[in-house]
């Protein structure tokens, strides 16, 4: 009888963990898919003297539709450093309250991070990221809307930072409260371009089909890379330099950096960036020297750090020095700063986007095409 039991168990006990262990791969499998409405108000970041002309009489409010899918790949051991975040699409309306300003609404991509998550707490704590782009600004215009001195374009880039606190009532449903940070801007593609910023107040509500399962964490993480990465992006894009010319000039990038691994999240290193524009040849631009190398040409090193999400996408950014630079392409400070994101669509090569700036001032919208050497990939 005993050895019966023992048979009986050594046949059982395994098929009721492997039942067990296949439930929760089935779970997994069943990516948790998380709708959430959230709204916002208020915050808008008025700049120095137009309170009275263009934010007369405006007010702010928001809705965000989001859908998003919890993380749980166990290939990339990115879900696991940024604690199984939530990846997504988003739909953005919004209205000022005002015929200046207009009723803008966007769609982006975001990335919604845990904060320090604690298993069993009723609190969560999350951060999110996202980038997209809108529309149905009522843009400056001469004689139809005068007053808006902030955007001069009807569809504009969205940039969308938060941070909240979230409540768990039940297994699929949470509330929350934070603050996030919109930025509109064209990247001087049509002027004015002092761009729209509002730090709104949120609130949220949260729907996950599929509770969560706990996902015991892997001992040890694969060490991060030690090799030298070598990068070279090439980048294009159309700036307009004067309210009274309507012509777009044609601007590029050529950027070549070498850069390592100093945390799992973070790339650090440097390099060159060269730009040529074509306002250089223009003589209502560039006057006596249009046409002459040097009027097209500029450029200086860069200090390059790069903000690593997963293995496929990177925030990426630089701080450079003018070596050569003209005041008359928009080049208007010795130092110029980009921000941007990029995508690995294939392999080593990458696209995405990003901002090049002289200080608070955008230069122009960057579209990067790049190739990284030397970077393992899967």
């Amino acid at each position: 009888m005993r050895l019966f039991f023992l048979f009986l168990s050594s046949f059982l006990i395994p098929s009721f963990l492997f039942a067990q262990v296949e439930e929760i791969k089935e779970k997994i499998v069943k990516s948790p898919l998380v709708l959430e409405f959230e709204m916002e108000n208020g915050g808008i970041l008025q700049q120095k003297g137009l309170k009275n002309t263009t934010y007369e009489g405006a007010y702010y409010n928001g809705l965000n539709l989001k859908v998003g899918f919890k993380s749980r790949a166990k290939r990339d051991q990115y879900y696991q450093v940024y604690n199984y975040p939530i990846y997504g699409i988003g739909i953005y309306s919004s209205t000022f309250n005002s015929p200046i300003i207009g009723s803008p609404y966007a769609i982006y991509g975001f990335v919604q991070t845990p904060i320090y998550p604690k298993e069993n707490s009723k609190w969560s704590y999350d951060y999110r990221l996202g980038l997209g782009l809108s529309g149905n600004f009522k843009p400056y215009n001469a004689q139809e809307n005068p007053l808006n001195l902030v955007i001069g374009s009807k569809n504009n880039v969205f940039i969308d930072l938060g941070i909240r606190a979230q409540y768990r009532l039940t297994d699929h449903l949470k509330v929350g409260a934070g603050l996030a940070f919109h930025h509109f801007s064209n990247g001087a593609l049509a002027l004015p371009n002092k761009g729209v910023n509002l730090i709104p107040a949120t609130v949220s509500v949260n729907y996950q089909f599929n509770p969560d399962v706990k996902i015991h964490r892997d001992s040890v993480l694969e060490p991060f890379s030690k090799k030298i990465y070598y990068h070279l992006n090439y980048g294009v894009g159309f700036k307009q330099l004067r309210d009274d010319l309507d012509h777009r000039f044609f601007k590029t990038t050529l950027s070549g950096y070498a850069s390592r691994f100093v945390s799992y999240k973070w790339r650090l290193g440097a390099g060159v960036d060269l730009f040529y524009s074509s306002s250089g040849n223009d003589e209502e631009i560039a006057g006596d020297k249009s046409g002459e190398l040097a009027s097209k040409l500029s450029g200086g090193p860069s200090f390059y750090v790069a903000h690593v999400l997963n293995e496929r996408l990177v925030l990426n950014g630089n701080v450079g020095y003018y070596i050569h630079n003209q005041r008359f392409n928009g080049e208007i400070k010795k130092f110029f700063l980009r921000a941007g994101a990029r995508y690995y669509v294939y392999k080593n090569l990458n696209a995405g986007v990003s901002i090049k700036a002289h200080m608070g001032k955008a230069d122009f919208i960057e579209w990067t095409l790049g190739y990284t050497f030397n970077r393992d990939y899967k």
